[in-house]
């Protein structure tokens, strides 16, 4: 029973501690990004923009354990998804991309796809999946490039009040752990029992 306890009250904050640390990752990812792509032009923008992906790279590997517990197969496709973007998006820094990619449009399906497995949570609330599916709609101006052009800057204002509440929730409260091990521990319990 104690031993019981003891491993909920470990997965309780693990979960709180992974969402806090995603949080503070995806301010680096939001500070850097914005330094890379509205700072002055030099080598500090350039490194910027790495420090940028590799936050970013660290808040998906973060989501897809966060998220794992809702819908696994949802939260291994939004992690693929983000990273095919931040690989492309590296090269692309690199000058190793032979072929422009419009990265945006992979974070519009990111950003859906969180919002949705935000929505499905029990352990955050509900207005923040909401949010994260008005960023992707906002980003999916960038599927069409002349209108993303013609829509700026109001294609990324939804995007930017869905991510940055987000993370400012994160860091903040985190999530309820004791939902996060319930769901997770409903998850379990279906892969046993099929």
């Amino acid at each position: 029973m104690a031993t019981t306890l003891l491993n909920d009250r470990s997965t309780r904050s693990s979960a709180f501690l992974m969402a806090r640390i995603a949080g503070w990752a995806y301010v680096v990812n939001i500070v850097t990004a914005l330094d890379s792509y509205f700072g002055p032009r030099n080598m500090l923008a350039h490194y910027a923009g790495f420090v940028a992906a590799a936050a970013y790279i660290a808040v998906t590997v973060l989501f897809y354990f966060l998220f794992k517990p809702v819908n696994h197969g949802l939260s291994l496709l939004a992690a693929g998804i983000s990273l095919a973007g931040s690989a492309i998006g590296i090269l692309q820094m690199l000058g190793r991309m032979p072929f422009r990619i419009e990265l945006m449009t992979f974070f519009s399906l990111y950003c859906l796809l969180i919002g949705y497995l935000i929505l499905r949570s029990t352990f955050l609330p509900q207005f923040l999946g909401v949010l994260m599916i008005l960023a992707g709609l906002g980003y999916a101006a960038y599927f069409w490039p002349h209108l993303a052009k013609a829509l700026f800057p109001y294609d990324v204002i939804p995007g930017a009040l869905g991510e940055w509440t987000l993370t400012a929730w994160l860091v903040i409260k985190g999530v309820n752990g004791q939902k996060w091990a319930e769901q997770a521990a409903g998850i379990k319990e279906l892969g046993a029992n099929g």
